[in-house]
């Protein structure tokens, strides 16, 4: 699904070199690499602050811990993303008020927000889902007329841009209270082990992020609130340092392998490409398809014995996980997802990609619909 040693191999000079440095220092932890990183995306994103922390979730859970979401509330999520999202929020003892997604998108139907909505909720967590923008202006919007705070899981979507109607354009993660990332190793800007950060433009909210995700303290050994031990370490930052030169190229490279799946299957009686939103770009983390009066796993079968590999992304919708479950939710309440998770499937898309390795992968799918 991605070539990481090819990645690995055309910056390779570039990459060894910044591990030595790190080596050579010694500064593993907190070492100079993770603010000069934090500083470089803060610059890239347009995000006053970045909060450098040990993975996505983490930045999820910090997140709502700086926001002070407390036992009991409830958060909006939409049922059709990965796990991360929501099992935060069931750690904290929150209750996730699930909402359908958009058909042709796969983001958050702001539709859902409405019903969703009770004296319990605190915020909304809307998911980029593949790569580009939920509708940021509508929830923005209804998050302020109803006093929420919103949290963007931007993990599959860095460097996708938001355009707002008046034409004002932020990156994903950059528009809510706080914005969370995922730096594993398969995402467009990923490190070579585990890692995420969360952004904000408050200071004083950046501050209180910081310092949940150092124990609670912001002087050492002395712990002004309960906080945890969520850090990026340098070698990791080093790294990502490398690779925030090379994003660009590589979600034009993305876009490009996106554009020959298009043109493929454009018209394509039981493949269904996925549809990019008008107000946002597209970084493509996946080029995930709909499968229409066909068998999704006969294809992905078919696919694998010819040496293709392919990912569902997601089979089953969280509302109907058993982990969550005791949420109240049933088969029926959200038919989109549902459904979705009976059709999607993900192809191979990444920045080393050749025009033949595509080519190939194409004609498979397309044998076996003859």
């Amino acid at each position: 699904m991605v070539d990481l040693h090819s990645q690995y191999l055309g910056i390779k000079e570039e990459i060894d070199h910044a591990i030595q440095q790190v080596l050579d220092s010694t500064a593993f932890i907190n070492g100079p690499e993770v603010k000069l990183f934090a500083e470089e995306l803060g610059k890239y994103t347009g995000s006053a602050f970045v909060i450098p922390c040990a993975n996505g979730t983490d930045a999820l859970q910090i997140a709502m811990m700086a926001l002070d979401f407390q036992p009991g509330d409830e958060v909006i999520v939409p049922t059709f993303t990965y796990v991360a999202t929501v099992e935060v929020i069931a750690l904290l003892g929150l209750k996730p008020k699930f909402v359908d997604v958009l058909p042709d998108t796969y983001e958050l139907d702001p539709a859902g927000l409405e019903k969703a909505l009770g004296p319990k909720v605190v915020g909304i967590v809307p998911v980029h889902l593949y790569g580009q923008c939920s509708n940021m202006e509508y929830i923005l919007g209804f998050a302020k007329k109803h006093g929420l705070k919103v949290i963007e899981d931007t993990a599959q979507a860095i460097g996708a841009v938001y355009t707002f109607s008046d034409g004002r354009k932020a990156q994903a993660g950059t528009m809510g209270e706080v914005g969370t990332t995922s730096f594993f190793p398969s995402k467009n800007l990923g490190c070579f082990g585990d890692g995420g950060a969360m952004f904000t433009q408050d200071p004083v909210l950046a501050e209180k992020l910081r310092m949940i995700a150092n124990h609670g303290q912001k002087k050492k050994y002395y712990h002004d609130s309960i906080g945890v031990n969520s850090r990026l370490d340098t070698l990791q930052a080093a790294i990502l340092r490398v690779k925030l030169k090379h994003l660009d190229r590589y979600s034009a490279s993305r876009n490009e392998v996106a554009d020959r799946y298009d043109q493929a299957f454009a018209n394509h009686p039981n493949i269904n490409p996925p549809k990019r939103a008008v107000n946002s770009t597209h970084v493509f983390h996946q080029y995930t398809v709909q499968v229409e009066g066909a068998s999704r796993d006969e294809l992905k079968d078919y696919l694998q014995s010819k040496g293709v590999p392919s990912m569902v992304y997601y089979p089953v919708p969280l509302h109907l996980q058993n982990a969550y479950l005791e949420f109240g939710y049933h088969s029926g309440d959200f038919p989109v997802a549902e459904s979705l998770c009976k059709k999607v499937l993900s192809f191979p898309i990444h920045t080393e990609m050749e025009v033949s390795e595509q080519q190939y992968i194409i004609q498979t799918v397309l044998d076996f619909f003859k």
